[in-house]
């Protein structure tokens, strides 16, 4: 399997098997969202799925959301959902997306990299946070039975990849997970060094 290829999530997409969709905006996402003042932030949102941490952020009044998503069959389908709106949808590969950030929120997209490609993940995210921003959302604090996707981990793994890099200002267990996910969910927020 090779989690960097467009066809596998078009597949994915095409089939429905899209498992780690909750159908509404993460809970903890949703909390962090709701406490940012700044709306124009610059807002990435990485491995977009369908998006509806970006459709709350622009009903909450964020003018400057950009989803980047790898599947051809995913982008063209949110191009119709949010024609009209402010949301910028770029089709690409996360490691090679080039642009600065304010905040990325990071939803599904770490966990669903095969994680040989984790250390390049940080090294790429370090080069989208803006000095000063942020990385914030959710990984997952577990081990899965399948091969993945998705892929787990546990705290000290996160500490291990990130604190070469980012400042690890918040990783702690999620209290408003999503009922399926309670008690498996890290949030965190992390700094560029």
């Amino acid at each position: 399997m090779e989690t960097t290829d467009p066809q596998y999530w078009n597949n994915r997409y095409l089939t429905g098997d899209t498992g780690w969709d909750m159908g509404r905006v993460s809970p903890p996402l949703q909390a962090y969202i709701d406490q940012l003042e700044n709306k124009d932030l610059d807002i990435l949102i990485p491995g977009a799925g369908n998006s509806y941490e970006a459709a709350y952020l622009l009903e909450k009044g964020f003018r400057r959301v950009t989803v980047l998503d790898i599947a051809p069959v995913l982008t063209a389908r949110l191009r119709e959902a949010f024609a009209g709106t402010a949301l910028q949808i770029v089709e690409d590969d996360f490691f090679r997306h080039q642009g600065l950030y304010d905040l990325v929120l990071e939803q599904t997209f770490f966990c669903a990299l095969e994680p040989s490609l984790r250390r390049a993940y940080v090294t790429h995210m370090h080069t989208l946070v803006k000095p000063g921003g942020h990385l914030a959302g959710v990984l997952f604090n577990r081990s899965f039975s399948h091969d993945g996707p998705p892929f787990g981990g546990a705290a000290n793994e996160y500490r291990e990849l990130f604190a070469p890099l980012f400042e690890l200002k918040t990783m702690e267990l999620c209290y408003n997970s999503h009922p399926a996910r309670q008690g498996t969910e890290l949030f965190i927020n992390f700094l560029p060094k």
